[in-house]
C-alpha cells in the first residue's frame, strides 16, 4: 500500500482566503526517520528486519496530544526447525494474536509490530518490566488505521501482522505505511519495532528481535 497524502497549501486556496473562509497557518513538514536493519539467531531460526523506517506527522486533531506515525519494514523468519502445529484459538489477551510479545495458539508464528510509550524510554529494561496490553490491527498492513491511546507511563505492543509458521521454510511479513495514531500523550512518545518467532513443540523457544527506539514527537 503507498500512502499518497494531498497537501492545500495557502496559494491554493487564494480565493477561499479572500472571502474569510480560511486562515492559514505555518506549514509543518512530516519528519522521515531512517532504521537500521537487524538480525537476531535463536534455536532453529534466523529472524531479520531490513528497510525499515518511519514517518512522523502531527495528529490531524490539532490538539497537542495526538501524532501519526506511518511505518514501514520486512520482518524476515528463515526456519530451519518446527514442528508441524495446528492453528487454533489464540488465549493471550483479548484473544489477540502476539499480543504482548506472545502467540501461544498451537502453531509456531512470526508476528511483528510496536511498541508505543508515552513519556517513557523504551529500552529493554522497560520492556521486560511488562506493558499494556496489545492493540488489535485488523490487518493494518493492508492499509488500516491503528488507533492508540496512551497516558504517562503506558506502553503498549501494537501488532502489524503475523504469519503462521507450519513447517521449515522463510517467512516474512512485509509492511508499507501502516498508520499508528496515538493520542492522549501529551508528553514525548516513542517507538520501537519487535518481531517475535515462536517454535513450538518439545523444544519451545521464542526468538525476539527489537528495533531501535525512535521519538514520535
Amino acid at each position: 500500500m503507498i500512502r499518497s497524502r494531498a497537501v492545500l497549501t495557502c496559494g491554493s486556496v487564494a480565493a477561499a482566503v479572500a472571502a474569510g473562509l480560511l486562515a492559514c497557518g505555518p506549514a509543518v513538514a512530516d519528519t522521515f526517520v531512517p532504521l537500521p536493519d537487524g538480525s537476531k539467531q535463536g534455536p532453529g531460526v534466523t529472524v531479520t528486519r531490513t528497510g525499515e523506517h518511519a514517518v512522523i506527522s502531527p495528529s490531524m486533531a490539532a490538539n497537542g496530544a495526538g501524532r501519526v506515525v506511518w511505518v514501514s519494514g520486512n520482518a524476515t523468519a528463515d526456519v530451519s526447525v518446527t514442528p508441524g502445529g495446528e492453528v487454533g484459538p489464540t488465549n493471550g489477551p483479548a484473544d489477540i494474536p502476539g499480543s504482548n510479545n506472545s502467540s501461544t495458539h498451537g502453531a509456531s508464528q512470526l508476528n511483528t509490530g510496536y511498541l508505543v510509550g508515552c513519556q517513557v524510554s523504551i529500552a529493554e529494561d522497560a520492556i521486560g518490566a511488562g506493558v499494556s496490553g496489545g492493540v488489535s490491527t485488523g490487518g493494518v498492513s493492508a492499509g488500516g488505521s491503528i488507533g492508540v491511546n496512551l497516558g504517562p507511563g503506558e506502553v503498549k505492543f501494537v501488532q502489524i501482522d503475523y504469519k503462521d509458521i507450519l513447517k521449515p521454510g522463510v517467512y516474512s511479513v512485509e509492511y508499507q505505511d501502516a498508520e499508528i495514531e496515538i493520542q492522549g500523550c501529551a508528553g514525548y512518545a516513542q517507538a520501537r519495532a519487535y518481531t517475535v518467532v515462536e517454535i513450538i513443540g518439545d523444544h519451545y523457544s521464542k526468538t525476539t528481535l527489537y528495533g531501535a527506539p525512535f521519538s514520535i514527537g
